[in-house]
């Protein structure tokens, strides 16, 4: 059997994200949370064989995963680099309108999951603030990749993150920028940014929306996040 070649790889895999139905499946999937093939029906508008035609199809293509739990059968994202190609696709998606104004929901833009870390304004500023401040250094072996620096594992493990646990992953980057298809900047992503979102969670500087990838900031989290970044500019 002839090996694809990387173009034909990449043909494959777009062809497989290009019907609307499995696209919009696949958005659904950005929040982290796994789904059964009944509510990724009703996300793509389908009926049940239609919808388990189509994860078939993101399954063969190692989009999606699947998990068998008693008698119900989740579906999520293979990983977090598939939630970042979809990130990166969405800003594609808009760019060729020459006025874009973007009509994702002001809570979307503000605070969201794009899988496992934070993504929209929020997670673009603490982005930027952790690389002004040098707790993120670019790392020349990664592309988008960063390094911790001693100082950066120092100011996160007193926010609260879990950094063993996070440099601790080997199936996963530690630190990289993903681009904000809402602020078309990076956020942080990777094992760090995920464990930077699980502490503002426990924290209750985040509330996640039931129905949605959005994310409320709360008073306590407003107070913090402030504190944490006044001395960055947006």
């Amino acid at each position: 059997m002839d090996v694809p070649t990387a173009d034909e790889a990449l043909a494959h895999i777009a062809a497989s994200m290009a019907e609307p139905v499995r696209a919009r499946m696949l958005c659904c999937l950005m929040d982290g949370h796994a789904r059964t093939a009944t509510e990724l029906a009703a996300v793509g508008d389908v009926a049940a064989s239609t919808a388990s035609a189509h994860l078939a199809k993101l399954l063969a293509q190692g989009l999606v995963a699947c998990m068998a739990q008693g008698k119900h059968r989740y579906y999520r994202l293979a990983g977090a680099e598939v939630g970042q190609a979809l990130e990166a696709m969405l800003v594609l998606a808009g760019q060729p309108k020459p006025r874009f104004e973007p009509s994702t929901p002001p809570a979307l833009r503000q605070a969201r999951r794009c899988y496992d870390h934070l993504a929209g304004h929020w997670g673009v500023r603490l982005h930027d603030h952790a690389l002004r401040r040098a707790w993120i250094l670019p790392d020349d072996d990664e592309p988008r990749g960063y390094r911790l620096s001693d100082a950066g594992a120092d100011a996160l493990r007193e926010l609260g993150v879990d950094v063993a646990a996070a440099t601790a992953a080997r199936r996963r980057r530690l630190a990289c920028a993903c681009m904000d298809w809402s602020e078309r900047r990076p956020h942080l992503g990777g094992a760090i940014g995920a464990a930077w979102l699980q502490a503002m969670l426990a924290q209750g500087w985040l509330d996640p929306d039931l129905d949605s990838r959005a994310l409320r900031v709360t008073r306590r989290g407003q107070t913090r996040l402030e504190r944490l970044l006044e001395d960055t500019t947006t």
